[in-house]
């Protein structure tokens, strides 16, 4: 194993150990959400609670203690630059709406960059407690087990994930819904951009679409379903890691219908 390689496999390692603990903290607090005061961003359905604050700080401690030369890039508290060539990118509780209301879709989110290209990937899912794990080259699991995705897939067959803000025209959003209607397809929203990326990657959904979305919300996410064998629509296209961007991912099925219904058809062969 060479230097690089070390650095990366000991980042993995915590990221995988921070990611658990930060989980069961947010649990806790999952649990107690009548007590938590909400506060709102940008509108009212943009929220944040102590949870997200806390579970973040307590990830931005734990990485500080082991590689405090790397940069920093959270949701609730942005960014700290780094000497050292790796950024972690983390979304404390990614699908903060369904947490206030009681549902069970939402998770950690925690990427780590080298040289601005995502190369670590960790999803924990509390509730379920399920891990997802993936590193650039080395494959994706899932609590261990090696994720694999197949060509069976397709966006008539399966699930479609969807997302959507109020960063983005609602019109663009029903546009999309009414084309997979009229395509044969079917969709879902969970409330989790993040979580419903490891379910491409799981196989449990066919394919996911958002016409914006932060990095800390989806790099994570992306690695994990590029290094199951899905493919996606590369980040490194988005004006800038900090101003996020159009996320389109999917099973190898998926590909030409889903570049398609996100209007990408110049991507497609001749």
């Amino acid at each position: 194993m060479n230097q690089t390689e070390a650095a990366l496999a000991e980042r993995s390692a915590l990221a995988r150990e921070i990611a658990r603990e930060a989980g069961l903290q947010a649990l806790a607090f999952f649990a107690d959400r009548a007590e938590l005061a909400v506060d709102t961003k940008r509108n009212a359905q943009d929220a944040v609670t102590m949870a997200d604050r806390q579970v973040e700080l307590l990830l931005r401690e734990r990485i500080r203690a082991r590689f405090p030369d790397d940069g920093l890039f959270g949701e609730e508290f942005g960014v700290e630059a780094g000497r050292s060539g790796f950024v972690w990118v983390m979304d404390p509780i990614d699908g903060t709406s369904p947490f206030i209301f009681g549902l069970d879709s939402w998770c950690v989110s925690i990427a780590v960059t080298q040289n601005d290209r995502p190369a670590i990937g960790t999803i924990y899912v509390p509730v379920a407690d399920e891990m997802f794990v993936a590193e650039r080259g080395g494959g994706a699991s899932l609590n261990g087990a090696p994720l694999r995705l197949g060509d069976a897939a397709t966006v008539q067959n399966g699930l479609v994930g969807i997302g959507a803000s109020h960063r983005v025209e609602p019109g663009l959003v029903a546009r999309f819904v009414e084309r997979l209607l009229s395509r044969g397809g079917i969709f879902i929203r969970n409330g989790s951009g993040a979580l419903m990326l490891a379910y491409v990657a799981a196989g449990r959904l066919a394919a996911y679409w958002e016409p914006h979305m932060n990095a800390w919300d989806c790099l994570a996410g992306l690695l994990i379903v590029e290094e199951a064998g899905g493919w996606i629509h590369d980040p490194r296209e988005w004006s800038s890691l900090e101003a996020g961007g159009l996320v389109v991912a999917g099973a190898a099925g998926t590909r030409w219908d889903m570049l398609e219904l996100a209007e990408l058809t110049e991507r497609l062969p001749a």
